[in-house]
């Protein structure tokens, strides 16, 4: 077989318009040249088209580069520190991997993957067959926002785009679900279902084992190691058995390189199995210098990792990369300027989590709010008029009030259906199917208070309109707390009418 994928690799990186789509793609890019298991070394690079062919007559048979874009690839090295990284990078693009152990599967996700993209504003998506049993989806850097308050963008990598693959995983289940066949669930009677501990961030399993402080009670040396399981070690100081000071549990997400000692808030227990685990298919596989196979580079099965368009995911079969009937075209698309900071916007708006704040005042503790004559601060208010711009983060935000204020679902619901509709008299009201999706997520997580007042989100769709309340308070919740709580005084305080003394 590796001889049969070698002549192949000869005839088909011969072609002009293969090399040139290779080359084209990977500028500024770090690219590797691999045979079967083993890659080339790196940094490596393509300076010209013909760098491909000299590659494969070297004995290699694959190429794979970079999600992220560099000054010069070369200088790149083990070990370097995240400022010179940043001080080298010029950008990323956003690269979902999509991969089932059943193609027909891959393609619903990789469907749904792209509706949801296209239902933030996302239109311009580069899509490719992986080569094997999966696709790839690519959101190209100009589409992002270049700064993010202070921070540039592009040092916000991989933390951010991480965020968003993690939400448009979370979205795209939702549309995936509803195209499923109804024999669907019963092809997994058999499947081990993952229990444990789950990353926040990434939303994946997390590796469990135990944090240890082994330490001498002759000489007061301490060691800490992290172990699968318990084991005796001697003090390599005095030869004393070690006594355990600390033994705890210790987990790391082996996707995002996260650890419960350093990120404490981010695991929780879960006992539930979401769709995309259950089909064992990720697609939050985001880290520096991670690599994926460059756009009609051979898979070392031999099919071509193929360019192939929106319309043609769901009837789209393996044998059509079949290397040898390969036309090549170019792979990344010519994105508009922002034109995924909606997607932005929501992602962070979704993975954002407030904790509540304990009332000061012992007046506030045991207010509950008139749902039926509520007080809203100006944002809110505003923002119930209906909103041209930002409706998603509007919609979080009216999420995140109406659940603080005791709201049922039902509610919210007939609360979100009269506002949508005012949307639609200002301008575009927002995709009911999107709604429908948000409050359903609501249901399955804690409530949070909508974001403070001195952030953002206000500003910047237009509904922040203080009055001399808003002066007062640091949330949207503590206008309508206080408000209720003058209510209740002015009650309690207002002095009762006597009766009139009959004549």
């Amino acid at each position: 077989m590796k001889n049969k994928i070698k002549k192949l690799a000869l005839t088909y990186y011969s072609r002009k318009d293969v090399q040139e789509a290779i080359y084209n793609f990977c500028k500024k890019r770090e690219t590797v040249a691999r045979h079967q298991d083993s890659f080339g070394k790196r940094p490596d690079s393509l300076d010209y088209p013909s760098d491909v062919i000299q590659q494969v007559k070297k004995g290699f048979t694959s190429f794979h580069c970079s999600e992220e874009h560099w000054k010069d690839p070369l200088k790149l090295s083990t070990g370097m520190s995240e400022e010179e990284k940043n001080y080298l990078r010029e950008g990323w693009d956003l690269v979902i991997d999509i991969d089932c152990e059943w193609f027909d599967y891959s393609k619903k996700a990789a469907k749904a993957v792209v509706d949801s993209l296209n239902e933030h504003g996302v239109e311009n998506i580069g899509i490719k067959f992986s080569g094997s049993k999966g696709m790839h989806i690519l959101v190209p850097w100009k589409a992002f926002p270049k700064r993010l308050g202070e921070n540039k963008t592009k040092d916000l990598f991989p933390d951010l785009p991480r965020k968003i693959a993690s939400y448009l995983r979370y979205y795209s289940e939702r549309l995936m679900e509803k195209n499923l066949p109804e024999d669907f669930f019963s092809q997994f009677k058999n499947v081990d279902i993952k229990k444990g501990v789950k990353c926040k961030s990434c939303n994946k399993i997390s590796k469990e084992s135990r944090l240890i402080v082994y330490h001498c009670p002759s000489c007061g040396r301490e060691e800490k190691k992290i172990k699968e399981k318990y084991k005796d070690y001697k003090c390599p100081e005095c030869k004393e058995k070690y006594k355990i000071k600390i033994d705890k549990p210790y987990y790391n997400c082996e996707s995002c390189n996260k650890n419960n000692e350093d990120f404490p808030d981010n695991f929780s227990t879960t006992t539930e199995i979401d769709l995309f685990e259950l089909m064992d298919l990720d697609i939050v596989l985001v880290s520096s210098r991670h690599l994926f196979r460059a756009p009609y580079s051979l898979h070392e099965k031999g099919l071509a990792s193929i360019v192939i368009n929106k319309e043609d995911i769901e009837d789209f079969q393996p044998k059509s990369a079949k290397a040898l009937g390969v036309e090549a075209r170019d792979f990344y698309p010519e994105a508009r300027e922002n034109e995924a900071k909606e997607l932005v916007t929501a992602a962070l708006d979704w993975h954002k989590e407030e904790p509540r704040k304990k009332k000061s005042s012992k007046d506030f503790k045991n207010i509950r709010i008139d749902k039926k004559n509520i007080t809203y601060p100006p944002c809110i208010k505003n923002i119930l008029q209906g909103v041209k711009d930002g409706k998603k983060r509007a919609l979080f935000i009216l999420m995140s009030y109406f659940r603080s204020v005791g709201m049922n679902f039902e509610e919210i619901e007939e609360k979100l259906d009269e506002w949508n509709e005012k949307n639609k008299k200002k301008k575009k009201g927002l995709k009911q199917g999107y709604i429908t999706s948000q409050i359903s997520w609501n249901k399955n997580n804690k409530s949070v208070l909508p974001p403070n007042c001195d952030k953002e989100n206000y500003k910047a769709i237009g509904v922040c309109t203080p009055d001399n309340t808003c002066k007062k308070i640091k949330n949207p919740i503590n206008y309508t707390v206080r408000k209720q709580f003058a209510k209740m005084k002015n009650k309690k305080d207002k002095p009762r009418k006597k009766n009139e003394k009959k004549k």
